[in-house]
């Protein structure tokens, strides 16, 4: 079992910056798959980022790319999302999620991850 607590939303001002922390207890594995999904009210739920958690490179959706990072502590047991020069239109729920066996095709759908955390609410003010 893997459990997943997210922590550092809030509300920031368009172009401002935010990093959201996700803290790992459980067993890990080598082929755990590591991401940030995101719901805006209304809206269904989508894919932002990923990492291996063994490492390799990471993914980004084309909203977030270029703007977002994504990082792991392994040593802490903890991913990141860096977000930088936010706009309105990141204005969600975020959620951290880890998977294992996901195959390539599939990594940014949402049903193929086992584990989440509760959420955390990041509000950007235009």
């Amino acid at each position: 079992q893997v459990q997943l607590v997210e922590s550092g939303g809030g509300l920031v001002q368009a172009g401002g910056s935010l990093r959201l922390s996700c803290a790992i207890s459980g067993r890990t594995y080598r082929s755990l798959l590591m991401a940030w999904f995101r719901q805006a009210p209304g809206k269904e739920r989508e894919f932002v980022a990923l990492i291996s958690w063994s490492g390799g490179p990471t993914f980004y959706s084309d909203s977030v790319k270029g703007r977002f990072t994504i990082s792991r502590d392994n040593a802490k047991q903890m991913v990141s999302l860096q977000m930088n020069s936010l706009e309105a239109e990141d204005t969600a729920v975020y959620y951290c999620a880890a998977g294992q066996r996901i195959s390539y095709s599939r990594r940014t759908y949402g049903s193929e991850y086992e584990y989440w955390g509760q959420g955390t609410q990041v509000t950007v003010s235009s």
